[in-house]
């Protein structure tokens, strides 16, 4: 009798063996190389970085909660970092690939980052974070498709484009990097890229619906998109479903992304696709082509012109983009179970962007504290127990007013807490604010000062979720993040001279229990640099 029950028993313990391992998340597997090559992407030959020969880098393309095992060779003569822009990395900080948890891969060697698209879809991108490498490309778009259990709120398009939209120089990388170290701003870009191209061409069929995945490559000019003749339907915003509104045209600041479905109900023939900047003096305009695959005539007329400085017109379409609360995302509940308007916030930080001038050189600043990052990641010296690599909560919670200082911060957060953060803008430019391991709610924007009666204006109903916001000139934007990633994690300026000159910070994410259940220990493949060196993995 006891054998035939441990016979059920194994039997039994064999079944849900090969279960668990049949549903456990796919993995996919990739290998990166990176090199230096040349381009022509504004008619003129330079320097730029190619991922496996290609500019822009390949389209990572995944699936809800795939784990991606992608090994870079790095065959640049410098470091090199890439970072997962939007992609939260829960409990897993270790892979955000920033200095400030990641030693950069040396020259001839490679690093195998492991991390997974747990409980997202959406658009996002990936680009360099080390120095400024950006500028020269290894960039490309990081689609996330809903697993097919989960339903979306749209029919299936007839094709799907990424496309990845930015300022450009002709300018190298080096030489930017030589201006910005040498105390001055970055200059005025030359031009717009649309997927590293001045005029690259989107094909369809009549009578189609196709989605466009809209990203903002680039280092620091917003722009305006539009397709012309064509309205646009709104589905998704960093991960977030919203309401669908009808737009004609789009503001992307810098680091965004939005997904848009575009219907090809016009007459057969070609159509301009455009993108011209916003809030700049003078305006850069790129211009590509929709093209019907019946078409009987090609582009035509001059490019349809959008918005520029108006400010009021760009709040306005900010304020009208609002989460669909009865659409799930990536799981099956909907966006709206969770009621953030009703949570408390435990904590609120007003985070006051400057530019001031230290040591007689241009700097940015946050709170009059200007970043510099350490030669050991600060995720590696928490980790050790490293002394003197950074301060903790040096950094005041609100502007002081005080002269401005160069220091490597970090701002201490408790696991679980639900804070309110305030960007406030007293510069005549706006900003763009970029937070990794998270999104959040962006719950307002005002002009002129932040005071808590303008919490009155505050959406706490139906506010979208994103990772990245931008902040209009002379002006603030609120956003309510739950904490609820243990890590430390990157807030900076989206806009990458004042992000390399100082206008960032981490946030500490810190829970005293270590646990696996809130993060993951760190990899053994860790790569170990300045006071780390040396140091022991278990």
């Amino acid at each position: 009798m006891w054998r035939a029950v441990l016979l059920c028993l194994l039997a039994v313990f064999s079944f849900w063996s090969f279960a668990v391992v049949r549903g456990e998340d796919a993995y996919k597997y990739y290998t990166w190389t990176v090199t230096y090559g040349a381009a022509s992407p504004l008619g003129l030959s330079q320097q730029v970085i190619l991922i496996n020969g290609q500019f822009p880098g390949p389209t990572l393309d995944t699936v809800t909660n795939d784990n991606i095992i992608l090994n870079v060779i790095n065959k640049l003569d410098q470091p090199f970092l890439l970072t997962w822009n939007g992609i939260k990395q829960r409990k897993n900080s270790w892979q955000d690939g920033v200095l400030g948890t990641n030693c950069p891969i040396p020259p001839k060697s490679n690093y195998t980052y492991k991390f997974q698209t747990k409980d997202q879809i959406g658009s996002y991108t990936y680009f360099p974070s080390t120095l400024m490498h950006r500028a020269a490309g290894g960039f490309g778009a990081l689609n996330v498709y809903a697993r097919s259990v989960i339903p979306v709120p749209y029919a299936r398009p007839a094709g799907d484009y990424s496309l990845l939209i930015g300022d450009w120089y002709k300018t190298s990388h080096r030489v930017l990097q030589q201006i910005l170290d040498s105390g001055k701003a970055l200059p005025f870009p030359d031009g717009i890229l649309i997927n590293g191209q001045g005029r690259p061409s989107f094909s369809g069929d009549q009578g189609k619906t196709y989605m466009f995945r809209i990203s903002n490559i680039g280092l620091s000019t917003s722009f305006n998109f539009r397709i012309q003749g064509h309205k646009m339907k709104l589905v998704e915003v960093e991960g977030s479903h919203v309401l669908q509104n009808i737009y004609d045209s789009l503001d992307i600041h810098v680091g965004q992304s939005v997904t848009v479905l575009v219907t090809l109900d016009q007459a057969p023939k070609d159509y301009y696709i455009v993108a011209s900047t916003r809030f700049t003096q003078t305006v850069l305009t790129a211009a590509g082509v929709l093209h019907y695959a019946n078409s009987g005539a090609p582009v035509s007329g001059p490019v349809p012109a959008g918005p520029t400085n108006e400010v009021g017109w760009s709040v306005d379409q900010a304020r009208s983009y609002r989460w669909n609360l009865t659409s799930n995302a990536a799981r099956p509940n909907p966006q709206g179970s969770f009621h953030y308007g009703t949570t408390t916030p435990t904590r609120t930080i007003i985070l006051a962007n400057t530019a001031p001038i230290i040591n007689g050189k241009q700097r940015y600043a946050v709170n009059g504290v200007s970043y510099i990052n350490a030669d050991t990641p600060l995720k590696l010296a928490d980790y050790f127990n490293i002394p003197g690599v950074f301060s903790i909560n040096f950094i005041q919670s609100s502007p002081s007013g005080n002269g401005a200082s160069l220091r490597t911060f970090v701002l201490g957060t408790s696991h679980h807490d639900f804070i309110e953060v305030v960007f406030q803008n007293n510069e005549n430019a706006i900003q763009s604010w970029h937070l990794d391991g998270y999104d959040f709610w962006v719950v307002g924007f005002g002009t002129g000062q932040w005071t808590q009666a303008s919490r009155k204006t505050y959406n706490l109903v139906d506010a979208l979720t994103r990772h990245t916001t931008q902040v209009y000139p002379n002006s603030w934007t609120a956003i309510l993040v739950s904490l609820d990633n243990q890590g430390m994690w990157n807030l900076r300026s989206a806009m990458w001279g004042r992000q390399y000159l100082g206008q960032q910070l981490y946030l500490r994410v810190y829970n005293p229990t270590q646990n696996l259940a809130n993060e993951y220990n760190i990899p053994n493949n860790a790569l170990l640099c300045g006071k780390a060196v040396g140091r022991r993995i278990p």
